[in-house]
């Protein structure tokens, strides 16, 4: 029987739970990433439409399993961050991402939106993510050594849509 798949951008009450699980699920990120997805989906529930932060889940039968977080640059005409893409650890590599991310970018041109700026780390356990990336058409814009800590590096890819 074929899944429904539902995409929305309403946010709930609900939807910081949902943000919770799904990052935690994923065994990426530590406690003060997760604090920090958090943090945004709780800014978006506090502040609705006034928020910087913009979200798009993806429902499957009724069951948040991912969501991608982005939001316009300041001071920047065209310019957007895609903030977050995670979804269930369960459901990875299914294409959902594919998905999540090709919704993003129709919402990021849907509001002006023509550069889209990722940033990720360059630690080894994400050679997957940027090849995920890099597979759906962004590029590495810049790589910032030692960013995040001594050896852990900031990758910017950008994508122009």
């Amino acid at each position: 029987m074929k899944q429904e798949t539902l995409f929305r951008s309403s946010v709930t009450p609900a939807d910081i739970e949902h943000v919770r699980n799904i990052v935690v699920s994923t065994g990426f990120f530590n406690q003060e990433e997760v604090d920090i997805a958090v943090e945004l989906i709780t800014d978006r529930v506090d502040k609705g439409e006034k928020s910087d932060y913009k979200f798009i889940f993806l429902d499957l039968d009724g069951r948040t399993v991912g969501y991608s977080c982005y939001g316009h640059i300041m001071g920047t005409q065209e310019s957007f961050d895609f903030y977050w893409l995670a979804v269930l650890q369960n459901l990875r590599g299914k294409g959902l991402g594919r998905l999540l991310t090709a919704r993003t970018e129709e919402a990021i041109l849907a509001a002006g939106g023509h550069r889209v700026y990722i940033e990720t780390s360059s630690r080894e356990q994400y050679i997957p993510t940027r090849e995920f990336y890099l597979k759906i058409g962004y590029r590495v814009e810049a790589i910032i050594e030692d960013f995040y800590a001594p050896g852990d590096g900031k990758v910017i890819l950008v994508k122009v849509v």
